[in-house]
């Protein structure tokens, strides 16, 4: 049984507890407000749950995540981004990207980005906690993501892509930046084949608790824009 969780009370349970079977599940109900979901991913818990479920509360074991030092660019990669026909931003269209998200997990048979879950983030995008970032290309939205930052790390939710790589382009540009920053880790939370093609690799809850402790605890990046180009993320002005 997992513990549920009372509205008027933010604290959760030791992620230790959670099951391994589902893998990660730790606790149930609450609410969506920004103060608990702050709360929870500073401990390493995110929710995901569908439409019609009570709030789900998770901390698997491993943890899918990339050192942003470790991106890896695929020759394929590398070739598309230095065409250099596309635009990337950060916080230019924050509802459209998770809107987005949420479109495209629905055409594949369901989606967790529930419209509360969509007004919650939205409610973190406007105290500065969660951002998105943004691929146009001829002036269209084609890709992007949006995640949350807090000291030096940044907390991936979800990506789309409209055209080919739109979202591989995203995130390529996100962790070169935030490398530059000097964030040291992306939750990338639940391997996948996509974010494994990118570097993402997984470890022990237990090693993931101990950094995200040591990162969240950092000065806050205040100022989101861009200042890398297509050389930036691919290399080319190291050669």
């Amino acid at each position: 049984m997992i513990p549920w969780l009372a509205a008027n009370n933010t604290r959760f349970p030791p992620v230790e507890r959670a099951l391994d079977d589902p893998n990660g599940l730790l606790a149930a109900g609450g609410d969506l407000s920004p103060d608990r979901l702050v709360a929870a991913y500073r401990q390493g818990i995110f929710p995901w749950f569908n439409p019609g479920e009570p709030i789900l509360w998770w901390s698997p074991d491993p943890r899918c995540v990339l050192f942003p030092a470790d991106l890896y660019l695929s020759r394929s990669l590398r070739k598309r981004l230095r065409r250099r026909d596309y635009q990337v931003t950060f916080d230019q269209a924050f509802d459209e990207v998770i809107q987005a998200c949420a479109d495209i997990r629905s055409e594949k048979g369901g989606t967790w980005i529930s419209e509360p879950m969509q007004i919650a983030y939205n409610k973190l995008h406007g105290r500065g906690v969660a951002h998105s970032v943004e691929v146009w290309i001829d002036g269209e939205l084609a890709g992007g993501l949006y995640g949350l930052a807090m000291g030096r790390m940044f907390f991936g939710e979800s990506m789309f892509s409209r055209q080919r790589d739109a979202s591989k382009i995203a995130f390529s540009h996100l962790a070169v930046q935030l490398q530059r920053w000097g964030f040291n880790l992306i939750d990338c939370q639940v391997y996948n084949p996509h974010l494994a093609s990118l570097g993402a690799t997984v470890i022990p809850r237990k090693a993931f608790s101990r950094l995200l402790h040591e990162n969240t605890d950092q000065p806050e990046q205040t100022r989101w824009q861009f200042d890398i180009d297509a050389d930036a993320v691919t290399g080319d002005n190291n050669d």
